[in-house]
């Protein structure tokens, strides 16, 4: 991709910025392709064994942490970010509280992201391209090798925090990412250097229900609910199984402890508003759902991905730690012979800590 040249790239710059927020982006910067810092934090996690079965983290050697070398050419990088918190009414902490509804993450509620924030990115590509012509672009929401994060804090979209999510000072931490890498040489501005405000707090770290948070800064995923629940496929280490309370898809508590939240603004997005009642679903409703039923319910979600097998070990250890009821044991009872040796692991684990025998 040739270095594109622009009589006003500060002019345009201004346009991007105001076309990214007709497209429903609450904020737009731009970062270059330095990232030393971040590529030695990443290699550091790396070496320690925190990624866990993810191994895509490290598959592809220093593209993640040198953009050039992923996408070459590339000068800038613009990033951007969408809120996605959903005025559905159910206050999350309360719903923690609450051990025979399942607790979904916040981002997960409603439609994928990947295609609703990627859709967004795109559009805005076709409008710089319509005021520039051809140029050189990709663009990426969670999915290609990209340090989004770090290049998000570059951007000054804010900084990250000692749970190791970005967080704005105006806007908190609730909000999507996503990234254009371009060869245009759009100015970066000087605001854009974010300082660091978590200070003394020590909240999220405190507040992590299987202490995965090690050290500011630093998350062993292995430990981390959301990998539990996402990214691992095998089975949940026993030593994690009463943390992990009603949480069956991801976690969320290091943001509800961040004060640095109470900023965070509804998301206007009706994508994002949740479907099919997971906001506040029964775990003994949602843990009798086929397979067929799974994948029609979960059509357009990002919960989709983890399958069905993982969703019903997930929901089989909430079962194991929610007050015990008939309806509880009735459920468990219905998937105890399952012909699945995961899922059945999972609820004898549950009926014994109800003391029933499956």
């Amino acid at each position: 991709m040739p270095e594109k040249k622009h009589n006003d790239n500060q002019a345009l710059l201004a346009k991007i910025r105001e076309k990214s927020r007709q497209l429903g982006f609450q904020q737009l910067g731009v970062a270059d392709c330095q990232l030393e810092d971040a590529e030695q934090h990443l290699n550091r996690w790396l070496k320690k064994g925190y990624h866990g079965e993810m191994e895509y983290m490290a598959r592809h050697g220093n593209k993640r942490s040198r953009p050039a070398e992923l996408a070459p050419g590339t000068l800038r990088i613009i990033s951007v970010r969408m809120d996605y918190l959903p005025p559905d009414g159910v206050v999350a902490g309360k719903l923690l509280q609450q051990s025979s509804k399942g607790y979904i993450s916040r981002y997960a509620l409603g439609r994928d992201y990947h295609k609703v924030v990627r859709k967004r990115l795109q559009q805005l590509a076709d409008f710089i391209q319509q005021q520039v012509g051809e140029f050189g672009y990709r663009a990426f929401v969670d999915s290609a090798p990209v340090l989004e994060k770090a290049l998000a804090e570059k951007a000054g979209l804010g900084w990250i925090g000692k749970h190791s999510n970005l967080i704005n000072r105006q806007a908190g931490s609730w909000f999507f990412l996503g990234e254009l890498y371009t060869d245009l040489p759009l100015p970066i501005d000087a605001q854009n250097t974010t300082t660091n405000h978590c200070g003394r707090c020590t909240a999220c770290i405190d507040l992590c229900p299987t202490q995965a948070i090690v050290a500011p800064y630093q998350v062993d995923g292995r430990r981390c609910i959301s990998y539990l629940t996402i990214e691992l496929r095998g089975s949940i280490p026993i030593e994690f199984r009463k943390a992990m309370g009603n949480r069956i898809y991801g976690c969320d508590d290091c943001q509800l402890a961040c004060p640095w939240n109470r900023f965070a603004r509804y998301s206007r997005e009706q994508d994002f508003l949740p479907r099919h009642g997971l906001a506040e679903p029964q775990l003994a409703e949602l843990f009798l759902w086929s397979e067929a039923t799974f994948l029609d319910n979960m059509a357009g979600s990002p919960i989709r991905r983890i399958g069905h097998t993982s969703w019903i070990r997930n929901i089989a250890v909430a079962l194991g730690n929610a007050q015990g009821s008939e309806r509880v044991i009735k459920a468990l009872q219905e998937r105890a012979h399952d012909k699945n040796e995961l899922i059945r692991e999972h609820v004898a684990w549950a009926l014994a800590q109800h003391r029933h025998i499956p």
